[in-house]
């Protein structure tokens, strides 16, 4: 029989899937599951006990949990997500959050962050994905966010919105121009439809995470890769295949990437200073599988935030909430059931 004491189990959620990782008490790997999205403002009650039954039936008890799921921005959220696993896992402490908190824990520095560690003002996550949104913590504990509207009102520069706009763009260009765009063609053989009308019934009937996974094709049609030679610049008009690349998809990823850049940015100023030393990681499927988009955004923030040290997130999301379940059991051993609350808090 396995002791729950030397477990803790960490699950992080987004719009497109649900990991859970259970790590031992020296935050070594021990197991680890997928399963399907976890937006929590999607999951009925019973859509979410689900969720964590299906991750329960595979790993041991745990000794401490944490769950950070997308759209658990306010304590109504945590209730429910506290309320269901309590019912999973009775009797084990569960700190409930959200996936940008889950995030930002998972990029802290590990020790060798030297003077800059010690003069940080703020560290902000920039997350794009099927979703986005940006979220701020400073160093005295204060938070903000950025965006998190959803995709009817906000998610700029996420998956969705690169899908939706290529979307749009290749209809109204071929409106004006009588020419269906080779973005368009691209569009049309990966959604296997054979005329632009065949759009219309389609996008009727998608949801957002088919309207996201539209994406890599925009990312396709423009590669992105930037140089400062002038051999670079005259590759930035083709691809690496010599082709030449779609206008279309050029213009929606340098207004996303603007977009991300402009948030973040928008996001330390919440809590600091401009200039003051901010740390920027990036995460989400788009940006940590783009890298060349990865580093429009991070050029775009640091022209807006001279100074700002930018990074991909390091590690998986999910290490965030097992780093958050290890603290909930050392104050369970340290401080019993109040210290257990406290972290809870």
């Amino acid at each position: 029989m396995i002791c729950t004491e030397e477990f803790f189990l960490g699950i992080a959620g987004g719009g497109t899937r649900t990991v859970a990782l259970l790590a031992d008490v020296g935050g070594r790997f021990v197991r680890r599951v997928e399963t399907g999205p976890g937006d929590v403002r999607r999951l009925t009650d019973g859509a979410l006990l689900a969720r964590l039954r299906e991750i329960a039936r595979a790993l041991p008890r745990p000794a401490a949990i944490a769950i950070g799921l997308a759209g658990a921005g306010a304590e109504a959220q945590w209730r429910r997500i506290r309320a269901a696993a309590a019912q999973v896992w009775p009797g084990i402490p569960c700190h409930a959050t959200n996936e940008l908190e889950t995030a930002l824990v998972a990029g802290e520095p590990t020790g060798r962050g030297g003077r800059r560690a010690t003069s940080l003002a703020a560290r902000v996550l920039v997350r794009s994905g099927t979703g986005s949104c940006c979220y701020a913590r400073a160093t005295d504990g204060r938070t903000a966010t950025f965006g998190g509207w959803g995709h009817i009102l906000g998610d700029k520069g996420s998956g969705y919105e690169i899908g939706l706009r290529a979307l749009k763009a290749v209809v109204f260009y071929y409106d004006r121009d009588g020419i269906w765009s080779a973005l368009g063609r691209r569009l049309l053989r990966v959604l296997q439809l054979n005329e632009p009308g065949d759009l219309v019934g389609w996008v009727q009937a998608a949801g957002q995470r088919e309207i996201a996974a539209l994406a890599p094709e925009v990312f396709a049609a423009w590669p992105g890769r930037v140089g400062r030679t002038g051999k670079a610049r005259a590759a930035r008009q083709r691809g690496p295949t010599g082709r030449e690349r779609d206008p279309i998809a050029r213009d929606i990823l340098e207004g996303a990437a603007h977009s991300l850049a402009k948030d973040a940015v928008g996001c330390a100023k919440k809590l600091v200073r401009p200039g003051a030393p901010v740390d920027f990681v990036l995460a989400g499927g788009v940006l940590l599988q783009q890298p060349a988009f990865a580093r429009k955004v991070a050029r775009g923030i640091r022209a807006l935030w001279p100074g700002a040290r930018v990074a991909p997130l390091a590690r998986e999301s999910v290490w965030g909430a097992v780093a958050l379940a290890q603290r909930m059991g050392k104050a369970a051993a340290t401080h019993g059931a109040h210290g257990l609350q406290a972290a809870s808090a």
